[in-house]
């Protein structure tokens, strides 16, 4: 699953960016210094992998993963092909979902493509230039069923949604901001809408405002606005969590508990970001690994076997399912089993979030 960050040039992206991956992303104070997208890999923390490790002492441990991609900085008219526009649509169509960096800090050392700080002009500027490539999407579509409804009548429903997306998006609104059934997403699966997809603010504060968040004008827009585009907002100081991101071990807990944090803004926004996408983890465990596999919410057993192996799926008998709560709070698998607290599971079960499991199959 890719997901892209987008932003205006200087807004913090890249150095976001470099502070999730450590993948050293060049970062200039001019615009357009990212042109081509760079590609990190990034683990998703998850502690409960720490505790299995624990129990079962194995030779490897590998965490889910998440593929984030810096996409260069916009301006408008993007949609007509302005600065990198095209190259910008072009990448930001081939994401899964977009966390959009927003500027709500100043630093007159670091210029402003616009010349001042205004977020949610930052944020329009952005979501204008994906309306406007989504309503030529949406009108090349219209007239393509328009066409197929001369000839057959079943075409209606089709563009009686077009329509509706039209609409929306001509009130300067995205996709997203629509209520759709199933039937719905079934006939947009090839419409590719950018405003479609899942949408994360990141709120780049500066130090002093992160202590006061909670009150800060600035972020609060961009949280009013999100709530009514149906996205998610993380305020964070970019700047502090690329050095947090440079810490180890005690070095980043005391600069953590300095802060007052729990976990670094980073942690949160690559969990959040494995939600956005409808995400979920299943767990396997054993002396060789243990391991977390990356499957939809709503998955059924045959299929989430079917990520560790196709064989497994296609010759797939039963699951073992342990819940991981269960394990920890009993100590070892064997006592897990004594209390009954291990489950057979059949092809229509669904997986649910921590299921430790173990497929049984032939071939």
């Amino acid at each position: 699953m890719k997901i892209g960050i987008v932003g205006l040039p200087n807004v913090g992206k890249s150095t976001l960016f470099n502070a999730i991956t450590n993948a050293g992303a060049e970062c200039a104070n001019y615009p357009f210094c990212t042109i081509e997208p760079n590609i990190g890999i990034v683990p998703v923390p998850d502690e409960r992998l720490d505790r299995l490790s624990e129990i079962y002492n194995p030779k490897k441990v590998t965490h889910a993963v998440i593929e984030f991609v810096d996409i260069a900085g916009l301006v408008k008219g993007a949609s007509k092909g302005e600065g990198l526009g095209n190259k910008f649509l072009s990448h930001i169509r081939e994401v899964d979902s977009v966390v959009h960096v927003v500027r709500c800090f100043e630093n007159s050392n670091i210029v402003h493509v616009d010349g001042n700080i205004d977020p949610l002009r930052d944020i329009e500027t952005i979501n204008f230039e994906l309306i406007f490539a989504d309503l030529e999407t949406i009108n090349k579509k219209i007239d393509i069923v328009k066409k197929k409804l001369k000839a057959e009548k079943k075409y209606q429903t089709e563009l009686n949604l077009l329509e509706k997306i039209k609409e929306t998006l001509e009130q300067g609104k995205s996709a997203r901001t629509l209520d759709y059934t199933d039937e719905d997403l079934e006939i947009l699966k090839e419409t590719f809408l950018l405003t479609m997809k899942p949408m994360m603010y990141i709120a780049n504060v500066s130090e002093e405002q992160l202590s006061k968040v909670e009150n800060d004008a600035l972020v609060r827009k961009v949280m009013e606005y999100a709530e009514k585009e149906n996205a998610e907002v993380i305020p964070l100081c970019v700047k502090i969590e690329e050095e947090l991101a440079s810490l180890d071990g005690d070095d980043k807990k005391e600069m953590l508990e300095a802060l007052g944090l729990e976990e670094s803004g980073l942690d949160k926004l690559v969990k959040r970001s494995y939600d956005l996408l409808g995400l979920m983890s299943f767990l396997t465990a054993g002396e060789p690994e243990v391991r977390a596999w990356t499957i939809k919410k709503g998955t059924k057993a045959p299929n989430a076997a079917g990520k560790i192996h196709t064989d497994i799926e296609r010759g797939f008998i039963k699951a073992e399912v342990v819940s991981y709560s269960d394990l920890i709070r009993e100590g070892s698998i064997g006592a897990v089993k004594e209390k009954g607290l291990m489950r057979l599971e059949g092809k229509e079960y669904i997986m649910q979030e921590g299921d430790i499991v173990l497929f049984r199959f032939n071939v």
